[in-house]
């Protein structure tokens, strides 16, 4: 099975039946623990590509247990109208599209009247509370959840029971939002092709586990190992380092590549890449990658995915490039716009034209830098840490053009080389 290439070339990854089988009965030991276990009556959404390894897994999950599969037309615009049309049990998301999502359900919600506003805005807030004490979701709010968030899960066919998310780290804000209004356990997993998918997941209705991948599932072995040109020790009181994993699952090697594998496999230790900070409930966050980090002129280092999530939460925005590199002082951001949340800002302050001609304009570039400042001072960013320019796309970043994978994560040698005259453009202009 083949990487998805954000880095560089795809890998080939050679995986054994074995892996396969472990992982297997890993995510239903994991499923069983909890008391929801899978079984014919179930129903799976797959949108995934058929090669990517999170797919692969739930589909054959599911296969095993004479599960019902059910396949989405291929527009992404259009899979929640798939959702409701299929009603599945368990959905696997990316966190692209559960932003987009969030992004609807918070826009559909702020379009309603006041009354209805302050309805799901006093539910929320109660239920939210009551989950932060340790209420399991289903007991958290049941008079709310009839009357307001029922709404939601019919949306998404009302039979929702488990959304799991994977492939990159979910904005901490989306995942309290969907377990709140989905009625239905929300939960991150974390594993790579190499580990077979599946190497941790969070525990439902721990709602401390909430922006982490939960704990190792019961068949690996993982260790932390410190990152010092990063500042990341593996020793220190709040543990953070280079995510490693051992054990019958990982992969055999890259195929007809010897020297990469011996890169990533040392002593039977599969280093990912990925750097983590082990919480004291057990869980681990994924809290940076080792490759998507670059510094600053200033010498400051900047971990770029971070900030992607939390500007990209933005209802603004439907998806957010940062970049930044040693020879500049400030970063920038190239953005694909939420056309309707553009539109309504546009007729509201008297800007006028199509899409591409707002994408253009001068007033509308100052609007998301003020927003994106706005966010960046709410999580307490650091000075550096803000955009400065931006360049707005209304073309979203697609495959066509090669700028993402078939899992929407973001290629970024292909980003800087397509954009490249956008950005040379912005550091000349903002100096």
């Amino acid at each position: 099975m083949y990487t998805s290439g954000t880095t560089g070339d795809p890998k080939g990854v050679m995986i054994s039946n074995e892996s396969l089988l472990i992982n297997l009965a890993g995510a239903d030991s994991v499923v069983q623990s909890i008391g929801e276990a899978f079984d014919q009556d179930d129903v799976y959404l797959s949108y995934l590509p058929l090669a990517h390894v999170f797919d692969r897994m739930f589909e054959e999950v599911f296969i095993s247990h004479g599960s019902r599969i059910g396949f989405w037309r291929g527009d992404v615009k259009l899979l929640v109208d798939d959702i409701a049309a299929l009603r599945p049990t368990v959905f696997c998301a990316v966190p692209r599209v559960l932003d987009r999502i969030y992004s609807g359900l918070t826009t559909k919600i702020s379009a309603g009247g006041i009354l209805k506003k302050t309805l799901f805005n006093l539910g929320y807030k109660m239920k939210l509370d009551s989950m932060k004490k340790g209420i399991k979701h289903e007991k958290a709010s049941p008079f709310f959840d009839k009357l307001v968030f029922s709404k939601v899960k019919e949306r998404l066919g009302g039979k929702i029971r488990i959304i799991v998310s994977g492939g990159a780290p979910l904005a901490v804000a989306v995942e309290e939002f969907l377990r709140v209004v989905t009625c239905a356990h929300v939960v991150q997993g974390y594993g790579l092709t190499e580990t077979c998918a599946g190497s941790f997941a969070a525990i439902p209705n721990e709602f401390s586990m909430a922006g982490t991948v939960g704990p190792p599932v019961p068949h690996i072995d993982v260790r932390l190992e410190s990152v010092s040109e990063m500042g990341y020790d593996a020793l220190a009181s709040i543990p953070r380092g280079e995510v490693c994993v051992k054990g019958s699952v990982l992969f055999s090697g890259y195929y007809k590549r010897e020297d990469l594998t011996q890169e990533v496999l040392t002593d039977g230790w599969f280093h990912t890449g990925d750097v983590g900070e082990w919480q004291p409930n057990g869980a681990l966050k994924i809290i940076d990658r080792k490759k998507n980090i670059f510094k600053l002129s200033q010498g400051e280092y900047v971990a770029v995915e971070n900030l992607e999530n939390i500007y990209g939460v933005l209802p603004e925005i439907d998806s957010i490039w940062v970049y930044g590199n040693s020879f500049e002082s400030f970063l920038i951001a190239v953005i694909n716009p939420n056309q309707q949340a553009l539109e309504n800002w546009a007729g509201q302050n008297g800007v006028t034209g199509s899409l591409a001609e707002l994408c253009e304009n001068a007033k509308t570039k100052e609007h998301f830098i003020a927003e994106l400042a706005k966010a960046a001072k709410e999580k307490k960013l650091k000075g550096f840490e803000f955009v400065r320019a931006v360049h707005l796309d209304a073309v979203p970043f697609d495959m066509e053009r090669d700028l993402i994978t078939p899992t929407y994560k973001k290629k970024r040698p292909q980003m800087l080389k397509y954009y490249q005259g956008a950005i040379d453009a912005l550091y000349k202009s903002s100096k």
